[in-house]
């Protein structure tokens, strides 16, 4: 896994403004909070819907943080090589959950002991999993958009956050979305990482003993 490419800002603000309270993509959030150590304190999986609009809007803001971020300076773009997309790699992983829509709770919980072993946050902390979706709209040569869809942008975004002693989140440290968003098309070979405090988070999809994360 190496970093690669620029990230275009244009194709960030189209997919941030789907994540309002009124232009919502997102379905489905899920997650977990790990004590100062790495453990997991307690886990969720819901339909981002059914929260109060009060909790929608501040989980909105939470992963909007990630694709709003600097682009090219606080979130990069990184490519899965051939080598680092074999079976039981953390890129398998992934598409796994963009498949189920994160609705496999034994997937996530191998995702969060990861994320505990390899996570030292040093404070309890929060990890947030939003699956959206994004009906990309046709744009004529002049640039216009058009009604039909082009495509359907089926993605997850990921946030580390740190939390207060009743769970309340903080604004994101680090996140990801994957796959990546470019030139206004899902690339599954990429995923965008987000750092605020230069926390390598790549070494959270590095392979593990023997090359296998996923049982």
């Amino acid at each position: 896994m190496r970093q690669t490419g620029i990230i275009n800002r244009e194709d960030m603000l189209e997919l941030t403004r789907r994540m309002t309270l009124s232009r919502n993509c997102f379905s489905r959030i899920a997650g977990a909070y790990f004590d100062e150590e790495g453990y997991v304190d307690g886990t969720f999986n819901r339909y981002f819907k059914q929260l109060a609009s009060g909790e929608q809007k501040k989980n909105l803001e939470i992963a909007k943080a990630i694709p709003f971020s600097e682009t090219n300076v606080k979130l990069k773009e990184y490519v899965f090589e051939e080598k680092d997309r074999k079976q039981g790699s953390m890129w398998q992983m992934l598409m796994a959950l963009r498949e189920c829509g994160l609705k496999n709770d034994a997937l996530l919980d191998v995702l969060y002991e990861l994320a505990g072993e390899r996570y030292p946050s040093g404070a309890p902390y929060a990890f947030y999993l939003f699956y959206g979706s994004y009906d990309i709209p046709l744009k004529g040569t002049d640039h216009a958009r058009q009604w039909e869809s082009e495509e359907v942008y089926s993605f997850l975004v990921g946030a580390f956050c740190k939390v207060s002693g009743d769970y309340e989140a903080q604004k994101p440290e680090n996140g990801f979305l994957f796959p990546a968003f470019k030139n206004r098309s899902a690339d599954f070979t990429r995923i965008e990482l987000f750092s605020d405090n230069g926390f390598p988070l790549e070494e959270l999809f590095a392979k593990g003993k023997g090359g296998e994360l996923c049982p």
